[in-house]
């Protein structure tokens, strides 16, 4: 075959593609196809099948891996290119920003999936651990999101008059952690207790509720000490502190 008629096959190909996403959507397609298409967004030029493939073999057939890899390992890959890279980071980062506006504004209550959603996707693949802070209004309605540290998160990384001060920037009436276990484990540490313990405390000081600790994994799993009762014993505990008379 010529290169010429190379080219009309390929691009007769991605067309296919796209004429099947216009008609049927996302679902319609496997992982192979999705990235293949991805990949054509920066080499329009060049047929992607094989690259694909061969991308998502080297993750262990996970799109997510593939999404979350660093520049550096996606190079190593026979026929990936910057282009390439460029056209799954634009991609990636316009997910990630999509999914935190789509929570700004919402009530947690009746949000908190979507909230969820955008913390896995915001703390997936990352091989540190990184705490984030949501904080919400009066109505428990999202304001912003932020980073508040990267590293090993403890009582001794975190500090509460750093949080209090973003909360009060934000004029934040309640607010919600998390961070990510990027060894898998969801189960809290004695560690994560006491921080969240020593965060409850703080706030309450200054009249913020902590409504939540939220724990991600790298499955994408979520562990929320709310949901697992450790919210209303933090509560109960730190009650019991704040009520006790000075002995002084």
């Amino acid at each position: 075959m010529e290169k010429g008629d190379w080219r009309k096959k390929g691009a007769g190909h991605r067309q296919r593609l796209r004429d099947k996403f216009l008609a049927r959507g996302i679902k319609a397609f496997n992982d192979d196809e999705l990235l293949e298409l991805l990949l054509s967004f920066g080499t329009p030029r060049i047929d992607c099948k094989d690259t694909a493939r061969a991308v998502l073999a080297h993750f262990n057939n996970s799109l997510a891996a593939v999404l979350d890899a660093p520049a550096e390992e996606l190079i190593k890959i026979k026929g990936m290119g910057r282009k390439n890279i460029f056209a799954l980071h634009f991609v990636q980062g316009t997910a990630r920003r999509y999914l935190k506006q789509r929570v700004l504004g919402k009530q947690y209550i009746h949000s908190s999936r979507e909230v969820g959603d955008y913390l896995v996707h915001l703390l997936r693949g990352r091989e540190r651990e990184v705490f984030i802070a949501v904080f919400l209004d009066g109505a428990h309605a999202v304001i912003a999101t932020e980073t508040v540290a990267e590293g090993t998160i403890s009582v001794n990384t975190i500090y509460p008059r750093e949080l209090i001060k973003q909360a009060l920037k934000y004029n934040a009436a309640a607010l919600i952690v998390a961070h990510n276990h990027p060894s898998g484990s969801l189960t809290p540490s004695a560690q994560d207790i006491n921080l969240t313990r020593t965060l409850f405390m703080a706030c309450s000081l200054m009249n913020i509720t902590l409504l939540d600790h939220l724990l991600v994994g790298a499955a994408q799993e979520v562990y929320s000490f709310a949901d697992h009762g450790l919210m209303t014993d933090i509560s109960s505990r730190c009650a019991q502190l704040l009520n006790q008379p000075d002995r002084g």
